[in-house]
């Protein structure tokens, strides 16, 4: 298999566990509190749908049935970093990937989700918001605040540590000091 096509299987491999455990986390909380209904593979992505209609939707249930999924995927973002020392010196160039490439979009997918998302198609913030009976934009500042830092953290320690240069501006160290050596 050529390297092209490894880092692409390591990619969509990666896209298939964020996913999975984004959408995984939706289903056990609608499970714990009654609400799940189905769970679609649609054009534009996986969805989970629930039971009470959006516009009925209020409490601190409708807060963790959307919010769970954004934590876990972030939480697992950390663990991966804090282990990418041991990750990035697999002998297995593809499973290096998928923890890469994991690595990077639990760090930076939901917090990009909560915060400029909603802008766009809604989301989980509209659930927090609700469920927590704040401002939609509360979450989006919050969720912006992690996402900075979440990116800073890949642009010094995720990029270094697998070796990994990119002259993309947006995965620069932004903050002055040297970037983690790999």
């Amino acid at each position: 298999m050529s390297g092209v096509a490894r880092r692409w299987l390591a990619f969509l491999l990666a896209v298939l566990v964020f996913a999975l455990l984004h959408e995984g986390a939706h289903v056990v909380m609608g499970l714990l509190f009654g609400e799940f209904e189905a769970f679609h593979v649609r054009p534009f992505g996986l969805e989970v749908t629930f039971r009470t209609t959006v516009a009925q939707r209020s409490g601190l249930r409708w807060a963790l049935i959307s919010g769970v999924s954004n934590v876990a995927t972030v939480l697992l973002g950390y663990g991966l970093l804090w282990g990418a020392t041991r990750l990035a010196t697999l002998e297995q160039p593809w499973l290096r990937g998928v923890a890469f490439y994991l690595t990077t979009l639990c760090l930076l997918l939901d917090p990009l989700n909560l915060s400029i998302g909603p802008f766009i198609y809604g989301g989980d913030a509209n659930g927090i918001a609700v469920g927590l009976n704040i401002s939609r934009h509360i979450v989006q500042g919050m969720a912006l605040g992690v996402l900075l830092v979440n990116r800073e953290l890949v642009a010094r320690q995720v990029l270094p540590r697998y070796g990994v240069s990119i002259v993309n501006p947006l995965l620069k160290p932004w903050l002055p000091g040297k970037p983690l050596a790999g």
